[in-house]
């Protein structure tokens, strides 16, 4: 179990492919937009809000406590406050809304295999260098966060960034990919930083946010290439024909 965190990205790309199927089924009967939501709460039964929960826990500690001992004992407490409740449904708007946009692009089966499996990387990957900073006798993350080594890293990445390949036959695929990756690369840094400066290191919440934050976040760098370079061809066209 030690080991389990190099899975992370063959994990989401096992969920997304069964949710894809999932989604599939529901088109055939119900229009798009029911579709969507549907697929959004197969998710959270699939997966149990695992993560979301993570995402909420981290906004409360982080929003609600003064110290680093107070955001740890915040974080640990089963009930949800403002702020995880505030972040919590705004995440699932977002998600709802990028979801519904990407599935009128037809883009949306690639676009959760890419995310769910890249944002499981990119969570797995703060394993490797930052510091780990709640009690392992207590914490529900032990056999995941106590280590990670550097072929098991590479693992991660390489597995990771292979999910890229679900866009290749896009023809602003190259733009995606580097977007994609920058964004990622950002992310983490700034986020890293920024658990450091308020946690000391990263919880099992923590990395559960960082999948969420990241799956947003490359749900956006799909839809704003994609939808940059509709513009640029509707632009061209127009410009031929007058």
């Amino acid at each position: 179990m030690n080991h389990a965190n190099r899975y992370f990205p063959l994990v989401g790309f096992l969920i997304a492919l069964f949710l894809s199927a999932i989604y599939l089924t529901f088109c055939v009967i119900l229009p798009l937009n029911v579709s969507v939501i549907l697929l959004v709460i197969a998710s959270l039964l699939l997966t149990g809000a695992f993560h979301e929960d993570g995402l909420a826990d981290m906004a409360d500690g982080i929003g609600g406590g003064t110290t680093i001992e107070q955001r740890l004992v915040i974080m640990k407490d089963s009930r949800i406050g403002t702020y995880g409740t505030v972040t919590l449904v705004l995440s699932l708007l977002l998600k709802y809304t990028l979801l519904l946009t990407l599935a009128n692009q037809q883009l949306l089966i690639p676009s959760l295999i890419l995310a769910y499996t890249l944002s499981r990387a990119l969570a797995a990957s703060l394993i490797f260098n930052t510091t780990y900073v709640v009690d392992s006798a207590v914490s529900k993350s032990k056999p995941l966060a106590n280590r990670q080594s550097l072929s098991e890293l590479i693992i991660v990445v390489v597995s990771g960034g292979l999910a890229l390949l679900v866009l290749v036959n896009e023809p602003w695929f190259l733009t995606l990919a580097t977007a994609i990756v920058l964004v990622l690369v950002v992310f983490r840094t700034l986020f890293r930083r920024w658990l450091i400066k308020r946690l000391g290191g990263f919880t099992g919440d923590c990395l559960g946010a960082a999948q969420q934050m990241s799956e947003l976040l490359i749900y956006l760098t799909i839809v704003a290439v994609s939808q940059h370079y509709v513009n640029n061809t509707l632009l061209s066209i127009n410009g031929g024909i007058l």
